[in-house]
This record gives C-alpha cells, sequence and structure tokens, in this order.
C-alpha cells in the first residue's frame, strides 16, 4: 500500500465566504497515482470548516446565512472577550473540517454535484490549507 499527501494552499478575501477547492484536490488525486484507496482532506484550522455541496452562488449564501442563524456574531459569548470569533468557532465545531471519501478506479467518489468547498468565517486570512492524504493501491 502506498500514502501520498500534499498541503493546498490558498488564502480568504472576506471575512465570511465560501471557497471551491474542487479542481486542485483533484488534481491531487491524479498526482497521487493511487487507483483504489481513501482520500482524506482535512482543514487544519478552527475556525473555518470543509463540506461537501454545491458550488452555486445561492447555495453558497444559504449556507453563510443560515450558519449566522445557527451561532450570530456578537451573540454574548464568553470566548468574544479574547478573540472576538467565538461564532466562527463554535459553527467550525459542529460542522467539521475533514471529509474522507474513497477513491474507485482512479476517481474520488462524489456526488454530481458535491464539491470541495471551505466555509470562511474568520478572514481575511493570507494562508489557509487544505491536507490531502492519500492511501491506497
Amino acid at each position: 500500500m502506498k500514502t501520498f499527501s500534499k498541503e493546498i494552499e490558498f488564502s480568504t478575501n472576506k471575512e465570511k465566504e465560501v471557497i471551491d477547492l474542487t479542481d486542485r484536490v483533484m488534481a491531487v488525486v491524479r498526482e497521487s497515482d493511487i487507483e483504489n484507496g481513501i482520500m482524506v482532506a482535512q482543514l487544519p484550522h478552527a475556525t473555518a470548516m470543509l463540506v461537501l455541496n454545491e458550488s452555486e452562488s445561492g447555495v453558497k449564501q444559504d449556507i453563510l446565512d443560515k450558519l449566522d442563524d445557527f451561532a450570530p456574531p456578537g451573540a454574548g459569548y464568553r470566548h468574544d472577550r479574547i478573540d472576538n470569533n467565538a461564532d466562527a468557532h463554535i459553527k467550525a465545531a459542529l460542522v467539521g473540517s475533514s471529509r474522507v471519501l474513497p477513491i474507485i478506479d482512479g476517481r474520488v467518489v462524489r456526488g454530481t454535484w458535491q464539491s470541495f468547498l471551505v466555509i470562511e468565517q474568520d478572514g481575511p486570512r493570507s494562508r489557509r490549507k487544505l491536507v490531502v492524504f492519500i492511501m491506497g493501491e
């Protein structure tokens, strides 16, 4: 069994935004030359999250809006006394920062409309990264 890993570096431009990294993730899978195995995509940040969903502007904005409905900014969180970003931490803790998907015949198994979307909640950030780890044959 072989392994392959790569970091995808990117930046964010807004306090809250959704960034599609699908093309870059798929390029890493192709580069790995692993035909059958498992891919782990991990976003090692406490105020951003990784989801699989449709990369359409309306869906992206709906996700941002609903996250704010769920954990609104400035709602009196204890952590805001330190960094004023508690809502971002809460959202990231509940949505998650990693996804595990199978690779079969050199292709990541995902739905037609499932894209790798990073949801930034504490930007802008000049350096974010997504770590992709692939294991298989």
